[in-house]
């Protein structure tokens, strides 16, 4: 075998073993509760993507870090499927439950129109901006 093709194989394989790998972090402080989706079903390349990982009753202090990865396995499938099924890793790790800050809360009504949601937020930046303290915007039934 030419050299060349030697590179040209090499050149081939190597993709094949790295790892898609994104992190966000929200700059919470994270907490030992972790939850994971190791075959979370995307299809098409990813183009329709997996369900979303519902943690508003799992994490009551909100999230600290969401990781997606395809890791060798996932990418193998997705070969294998010719790219019709590409399942993705999911980690998401939650954030402490932070203790209640000072600070104001507005209530606005869930079947609010337009013009009431845009003056309950414009009267939370007022108050920021006044106060100096976090608001809470929070939608009622």
């Amino acid at each position: 075998m030419s050299t060349m093709r030697k590179v040209a194989l090499a050149a081939a394989i190597v993709p094949l073993a790295a790892c898609y790998h994104a992190t966000i972090e929200t700059g919470l402080s994270p907490s030992t509760q972790v939850l994971e989706q190791s075959f979370a079903s995307s299809w098409i390349y990813g183009l329709v993507p997996p369900k979303t990982v519902s943690t508003t009753s799992r994490c009551p202090g909100g999230v600290a870090k969401v990781e997606t990865q395809h890791s060798f396995v996932n990418q193998l499938v997705g070969l294998l499927t010719l790219g019709i099924y590409t399942p993705m890793h999911i980690r998401v790790t939650c954030a402490q439950a932070a203790a209640r800050t000072a600070g104001a809360t507005l209530s606005v009504p869930a079947r609010a129109d337009e013009a009431t949601v845009r003056a309950a937020f414009g009267n939370a930046a007022d108050l920021v901006a006044k106060d100096h303290q976090p608001v809470m915007v929070r939608y009622t039934e």
